[in-house]
């Protein structure tokens, strides 16, 4: 007999609630194995992928790409007794209601949808011909369509990107009643706005393009001139922690301009040195460990403040935070014991962070317990800023871009590459004086990077 299990929607990690599902590896009709992954989800934080705790065939998919789901919430069914008789087809009231997403087995309505969305074949080295589309009707022909000629239309294929269809459901438009402008008959997003509001195409032309991936799961307004996207997942919780630290944790900044021409030598003689050859050296890099030099120096910044109890935690342990902005919003992983590596380990440890942070993949330990956090904004051409803290830390350096600049140097105007730093600190765990210190003693190591091994 068929045995069927429901896998439910796990905590995954550090108390979360919900979370989105970004993509599902299987389908319906798949065989699974323990422990392969089976749906990519999107939490508050970060990407992570769920591995089956069943072994058998996939019978149902119960939510779709896109929907927020609540832990605790069966999001898979699987058949662990695939040998067992077939299980009862799904009625087709219950295909209708959706309340099953994807029915047990392959529909022929499924082949239906497929076979309408696939291109059409051609033979030869010619391009597709474009498909017949309507005349140049005006507004008024094209609200007059028969139901015949409205039906005819639709039966041909319409040439229109995921996007331009989405915008026309969302507006409420039949995109077989509209004259393409776009190359080879294709349906514009100017296309579809037109119609909806009965306008000559392109009156209402819009800056932005039709595969923005950031729009796709908002709500278009009755205009197609702006799009409202729901705040979830790595943004809202980025928003809520910054809104917190914000307004909870009194910031103060100071700033130093200094003069990194020797940290450069030092990033290009490493770049040549075989124990290096594996690993990306950047003057981030340096100014990392210039961190962790000044923070081992005074340590009393590696703090926290605790409201609730009304406590100092102060942590004899540096979890260096690397701001990271990726498609999904801004992240902070944070390299553990960070203070335990020497240049080239700290490199292989910013390599393996930064990659893991573009793919989406960083997962929620990866960001908790930082104690202290870096931001690169000269890696955007900016000289410097006033960072936000990342909650639960006294303290950010943002290190800023490197330009040449005239500076006096050994008592003479010269050439030298120049750079700002900026620190902001948390005024209830660190004074003005004790900032100020530890900027300086950054500023120290990175214009003479020998002065961190006497330090260090």
């Amino acid at each position: 007999m068929p045995r069927y299990e429901q896998f439910r929607l796990p905590d995954a990690g550090e108390g979360l609630t919900e979370a989105e599902i970004v993509e599902w590896k299987v389908a319906v009709g798949d065989r699974v194995a323990i422990n392969q992954v089976i749906v990519e989800i999107e939490t508050a934080k970060s990407l992570v992928e769920l591995p089956s705790p069943f072994a058998g065939v996939v019978t149902a998919l119960l939510a779709v790409p896109g929907e927020t789901v609540e832990v605790g919430v069966p999001i898979i069914t699987v058949d662990t007794d695939p040998g067992g008789p077939g299980a009862p087809a799904v009625s087709e009231a219950d295909s209708a209601s959706g309340a099953v997403l994807v029915g047990y087995g392959v529909s022929g309505h499924a082949s239906e949808r497929r076979a309408r969305h696939a291109p059409a074949t051609t033979s030869g080295d010619d391009p597709p011909a474009a498909p017949a589309r309507p005349g140049p009707l005006d507004v008024p022909q094209r609200t007059q369509m028969t139901g015949e000629t409205s039906a005819a239309h639709e039966a041909q294929p319409v040439l229109a990107k995921p996007p331009v269809r989405k915008l026309a459901k969302d507006l409420g438009v039949d995109l077989a009643t509209i004259y393409p402008t776009g190359p080879g008959g294709i349906v514009t997003r100017e296309d579809v706005i037109a119609r909806a509001t009965e306008t000559q195409p392109k009156s209402l032309a819009t800056y932005a393009g039709d595969d923005q991936p950031w729009l796709a799961s908002g709500r278009v307004a009755d205009d197609g001139r702006t799009t409202r996207v729901p705040v979830k997942s790595v943004r809202k919780r980025t928003a809520e922690a910054m809104v917190s630290s914000a307004f909870t944790a009194p910031h103060v900044s100071v700033f130093h301009t200094v003069d990194v021409t020797k940290t450069l030598r030092l990033v290009a003689r490493l770049k040549e040195d075989r124990e290096f050859a594996d690993v990306r050296v950047t003057p981030l890099l340096i100014a990392m460990k210039a961190l962790l030099i000044a923070v081992h120096r005074h340590p009393e910044v590696n703090a926290s403040w605790i409201d609730e109890s009304q406590e100092i935690v102060y942590k004899h342990y540096i979890n260096l935070g690397i701001a990271a902005q990726t498609p999904r919003g801004l992240v902070v992983p944070n390299i553990k014991d960070a203070h335990r590596l020497g240049l080239k380990d700290l490199a292989l440890a910013l390599a393996d962070l930064t990659a893991t942070a573009r793919a989406g993949k960083t997962s929620p330990s990866d960001m908790a317990d930082g104690t202290i956090t870096i931001t690169n904004v000269g890696v955007f051409g900016i000289d410097t800023g006033t960072p936000i803290l990342n909650p639960g830390e006294s303290a950010i350096l943002a290190f800023g871009a490197i330009r040449e600049q005239p500076w006096v140097h050994k008592g003479k105007i010269r050439k030298r590459h120049v750079t700002q730093l900026a620190l902001s600190f948390d005024h209830r765990l660190v004074d003005g004086g004790l900032g100020s210190r530890l900027l300086s003693d950054v500023a120290a190591v990175l214009e003479e990077p020998g002065q961190g091994l006497v330090w260090g």
